[in-house]
């Protein structure tokens, strides 16, 4: 196998996600398969692929259709950022509308796609492309009910790509299993196919990308989810990322003094993950708080996402407890989004929380709070989410706070998600009730790396914040 990949040259796709899962790219030079029913992506697929080549990797590219014409697809792409206007006045890109009449097409033995060839070697020729999309094959063959005469054509259209060396993208419509296509295509791209979803599932819309074949190369084989946005598609292959991140042992301040003495007087790691989790009114949210003034203190940039409080209102609350949380936004070093969790659906979410990191490039991340988002998908579901948002900032050292809700009858080794796993500290803060008063008690369930306390510590929240007592305070 190690031979086999060496040899095998790879085409990186620039859809973000999708060159990780395809460990590195599409097959240069050999026709793809993109298939699907309609709505589930695949043009915007391929006209990203095209894009993306064109303006990242200078490869100019060929776009033939057979059912929209290039007004209406300039229309279409300039809502998700695509400026192919400008990539066709700069020669990057063509464009061309070939209009299929059924009416047309006779079955005869001389029928054949020599005119489809002349078109497309023209297109090809004119600006050097190196990136092809046929979209989509079925109105090609629209008219053609005669197998051998299909066939055939397929067969050559498939080898002339393949000739003039350019990787090609063909979008075909999804067929009655086991074929992943209706003419049956995958028999003759054998290379690469890839299958596009979309369900709906408890009035959730989820589109989903996998990869059934792709010949000479490992790949990722599970279904990832992927969501259409005004930045194109976005996948998220959590299998496909690597754990081979970089670490840092340095510490950053909890933001509580005495509580970065139960970790060794030094706080928790950069590039860490901490779960704070609780029952309600434990003070899980003033804890996030803590943190992400600490951060702004060290001159460091600070995301706080909030799923059940507007900012204005986690600014006024916060100020209540001796944080001001305001000079930080205003010094442009905290931002606050608050999004309700219906709002849209997991992977719309986590999609908008890397495009923020990525462009803020904060150093800590927060997510108050991670139980919000179970309206959104089953405890899995969320975990799944989670999981691909902790290593994506690990992959970027920011480090990662979340708190969960945690019922006061549940288990004590459990939170709401099953999100342990996942993070590399967990706080549980508890009320208990002693002698008719509720206390509040702050105990660290572990910290991977750290020396760290395994008292069970009081603590309140006054005017100045989420204080702990001292030891030797505890009754």
């Amino acid at each position: 196998m190690p031979d086999i990949l060496s040899r095998l040259e790879k085409l990186p796709s620039g859809v973000a996600g999708l060159d990780q899962i395809t460990e590195g790219g599409l097959p240069k030079g050999r026709p793809i398969l993109v298939t699907g029913r309609a709505g589930c992506g695949k043009t915007v697929l391929a006209m990203e692929f095209l894009v993306r080549g064109a303006v990242d990797h200078g490869d100019p590219g060929v776009f033939m259709t057979f059912e929209e014409t290039a007004a209406d697809l300039q229309k279409n792409f300039a809502s998700l950022g695509f400026d192919v206007v400008d990539l066709v006045a700069r020669k990057l890109l063509v464009i061309d509308h070939v209009r299929i009449e059924r009416s047309e097409i006779e079955e005869t033995g001389d029928y054949d796609l020599e005119r489809i060839f002349v078109r497309l070697g023209s297109a090809i020729d004119s600006i050097g492309a190196r990136r092809v999309v046929l979209d989509t094959i079925e109105s090609l063959f629209a008219g053609l009910a005669n197998a051998a005469i299909l066939r055939a054509e397929l067969r050559r259209l498939f080898q002339f790509l393949k000739d003039r060396g350019v990787t090609a993208i063909i979008t075909g419509e999804a067929g009655e299993s086991p074929n992943f296509t209706r003419q049956g295509l995958e028999e003759y791209i054998s290379d690469c196919v890839i299958v596009l979803d979309h369900r709906v599932t408890g009035q959730l819309s989820t589109r989903r990308l996998r990869i059934a074949k792709y010949r000479g190369s490992a790949h990722g084989t599970n279904e990832y989810p992927f969501v259409i946005d005004e930045r194109g598609i976005s996948i998220m292959p959590i299998t496909s990322i690597r754990a081979d991140y970089a670490t840092s042992d340095e510490r950053v301040s909890t933001g509580v003094a005495r509580l970065d003495a139960m970790f060794d007087g030094k706080g928790w790691y950069r590039g860490s993950s901490i779960m704070v989790s609780g029952s309600a009114g434990t003070g899980k949210s003033t804890l996030a708080a803590h943190f992400a003034d600490a951060t702004c203190r060290r001159g460091e940039r600070c995301v706080y996402m909030a799923f059940e409080e507007s900012s204005s209102q986690v600014v006024r609350n916060m100020r209540s407890v001796g944080i001001d949380l305001k000079q930080w936004v205003d010094a442009g070093l905290l931002q606050i989004h608050a999004v309700r969790p219906t709002l849209t659906g997991l992977e719309t979410h986590l999609v908008g929380m890397q495009a923020l990191a990525n462009s803020f490039k904060p150093h800590a991340v927060i997510v108050d709070s991670v139980t919000a988002m179970i309206s959104q998908g089953s405890g899995d579901d969320v975990r799944a989410m989670m999981s691909r948002l902790v290593d994506f900032l690990k992959g970027n050292l920011a480090t990662f706070l979340c708190t969960t809700l945690a019922h006061e009858d549940e288990a004590f080794d459990r939170s709401s998600v099953a999100m342990s796993s996942l993070v590399d500290t967990w706080i549980s803060l508890r009320n208990r009730e002693v002698g008719g008063d509720r206390q509040r008690v702050l105990t660290i369930i572990k910290s991977r790396g750290i020396a760290h306390s395994n008292q069970a510590r009081k603590y309140e929240l006054t005017s100045e914040g989420f204080t702990l007592a001292r030891v030797g305070q505890q009754t």
